[in-house]
């Protein structure tokens, strides 16, 4: 099974192609073989790139787009204008070529990258501008959420999430350990790391592989963003209503 899998829930972004030798079950990393990383520009916008990036994916493959079997994108969160130039291209591609697509958490992809860490706590971290994070507390032992997405300052998430992590070591992951990575290491006592993530469009080729297996994939128009936190437009627009 090819899997084409996209992320634009960040400033660069990836593509990937994924390669699944026994089935979209398969989960060995023998049984995996990625075929093409294109990491993303981040100094030109999606809009401007995001086209040339697929085909130069497909074609540092070596496959067209009729060779992929299956569509993978992240859905959030991320930047409104990102999720959505992400999502519209995954939905063209599946109605273009009769694909399935599956849509995946930035967040979930991030808990992947860290799961060879051998930490149980796992919290995704990702930068959502404003001095905020996203972010999310998974504990990987128990396959529990302890604390679901938000989006807020990282002094307020930390705090709220002392009972869950007083004493334990955890692992921060996302493009937004390296600003926050001394508030981490003094609240956590220097039991809780960071860690850099690579691009993340392997790992949700992977997840997609994983949840297609069990039927998850779908039809292009049950794509739906996970914004987290509501879209600017939104919040201005209310704020004109009310003045």
């Amino acid at each position: 099974m090819l899997i084409l899998s996209l992320d634009t829930t960040t400033r660069g972004g990836s593509v990937a192609v994924i390669r699944l030798r026994q089935g979209c079950g398969a989960t060995d990393a023998r049984d995996q073989q990625l075929l093409a990383l294109v990491p993303g520009d981040a100094a030109r916008s999606h809009t401007e790139r995001l086209p040339a990036e697929i085909e130069r994916a497909l074609a540092q493959a070596g496959v067209g787009r009729a060779d992929i079997d299956l569509l993978a994108v992240a859905t959030g969160p991320g930047a409104f204008t990102g999720l959505r130039i992400g999502i519209a291209a995954m939905q063209g591609l599946a109605m273009t070529l009769g694909r399935p697509v599956i849509g995946i958490s930035a967040l979930d992809a991030l808990a992947e990258e860290a799961a060879d860490a051998g930490i149980t706590m796992v919290a995704p971290w990702m930068d959502a501008q404003r001095g905020e994070v996203f972010a999310t507390l998974l504990d990987l032992a128990a396959a529990r959420t302890l604390e679901p997405p938000l989006a807020a300052q990282p002094a307020a998430v930390l705090d709220a999430w002392r009972p869950h992590l007083q004493g334990r070591p955890a692992i921060f992951i996302g493009d937004a350990v390296e600003r926050d990575a001394p508030l981490i290491a003094a609240a956590g006592g220097g039991q809780w790391t960071t860690r850099t993530p690579p691009p993340l469009a392997p790992a949700l080729a992977r997840i997609a592989g994983q949840r297609a297996a069990r039927g998850a994939a779908g039809l292009p128009h049950q794509l739906a963003p996970i914004y987290v936190r509501r879209p600017d437009v939104e919040i201005e627009r209310e704020r004109r209503d009310r003045s």
